[in-house]
């Protein structure tokens, strides 16, 4: 779904190869309360801060938690959506907050279940 796809940016029209690198805790890399999910989009890296709150929410709203795999899923989503509605497709990182995860979230467990299944991430070589 969202860790190797296409998207059109909506002012230059340029299309935009977004493929899911990794996925490490910022907190130690950067000392911020997030998780950092790395893409990268023609070649250049472009991060995806979810804050580490968005993980005790979810747990406290659904009894689940948010694996790496969803993790990845909700990040990509998240840089579909805001290279689609125009938003800087140069910047570096974008971070979402509490809310926007968890609708993120919402949204890839129900692609998810209409396919069958969540797909898996990639290997690195």
């Amino acid at each position: 779904m969202y860790e190797d796809f296409h998207v059109t940016d909506r002012w230059s029209g340029e299309d935009l190869h977004c493929r899911w690198k990794g996925t490490i805790v910022a907190i130690a890399t950067r000392h911020a309360d997030a998780v950092d999910v790395r893409f990268d989009v023609n070649g250049r890296p472009m991060w995806i801060a979810l804050p580490c709150t968005a993980w005790v929410e979810q747990k406290e709203r659904s009894g689940k938690v948010i694996t790496d795999q969803l993790a990845a899923q909700i990040a990509g989503r998240h840089l579909k959506q805001v290279v689609e509605e125009g938003c800087d497709a140069r910047r570096e990182v974008y971070t979402m907050t509490v809310a926007e995860v968890l609708v993120h979230l919402d949204a890839v467990v129900a692609e998810a279940r209409a396919q069958g299944a969540m797909p898996a991430l990639p290997v690195a070589p």
